[in-house]
């Protein structure tokens, strides 16, 4: 049993990162200052904050932080007023808005676990796993559903908006053919878009020319040759 009275290693960390918890209001207001007047900082906290601005947003655009206080004011401006109204959803609004939302993770299904039911048995010996989460139906989709179309300008097919039933075909034909492509594990998104990029545009089936299967066979037959030299 270890001693209590002996700081752990998450203690130890927490103690001495200047981004723990304790310290999110000071960090809060220096990035605040930073968005409004870069300058306003010092260098080693712009320089953080500027790495900050190179990653992509959570729908993978390019678009820069904006200074959160303006926008804050001008909510609790219209509060005071009495100006803001809930407008609640319709029935029919709120199903489409949560199809929405399902499609996407639809999408991020099988970017994520797409692999597991990839075709990568040639012989036909054991049957891929059932994966649930590949299904519409998981995601409350049903065959009436099949023809509706959705947003999908976050992917690399080729199209902004897409039949659940073409957006499915191409999500199978990308992850789950005879090549298992696993990428998201890794935490760079400029990693992950340029995966997505290359995998989805093709749909993991490439037009090579002549020479550039030669020189894929090539490098797979010396990888091959390399590793009967290691065993």
């Amino acid at each position: 049993m270890s001693d209590s009275s002996t700081p752990s290693a998450y203690q130890a960390y927490q103690g001495n990162t200047y981004l723990f918890g304790g310290n999110a209001p000071y960090v809060e207001e220096m990035y605040e200052n930073y968005l409004s007047n870069p300058g306003s900082v010092p260098d080693n906290w712009r320089s953080y904050f500027d790495a900050l601005q190179n990653v992509p947003a959570a729908d993978g655009s390019n678009a820069k932080d904006v200074a959160h206080l303006p926008v804050v004011n001008a909510f609790a401006e219209r509060a005071k007023q009495g100006t803001t109204r809930v407008v609640e959803a319709s029935g029919a609004d709120s199903e489409l808005g949560r199809k929405r939302t399902a499609v996407q993770q639809l999408i991020a299904a099988y970017r994520n676990v797409g692999a597991r039911w990839a075709d990568l048995d040639p012989l036909k010996r054991t049957e891929r796993p059932a994966i649930p989460e590949l299904e519409p139906s998981f995601y409350g989709f049903g065959d009436a559903d099949l023809e509706t179309v959705f947003n999908t300008s976050n992917t690399f097919f080729g199209k902004d908006t897409m039949s659940l039933r073409d957006l499915l075909n191409a999500l199978r034909e990308t992850y789950c053919g005879t090549i298992g492509a696993e990428y998201m594990y890794t935490t760079d998104q400029n990693q992950k878009r340029w995966w997505q990029q290359k995998l989805e545009s093709a749909r993991t089936n490439p037009q090579l020319s002549a020479d550039q299967k030669k020189h894929v066979l090539n490098r797979l037959t010396a990888a091959e040759g390399l590793e009967r030299f290691l065993h």
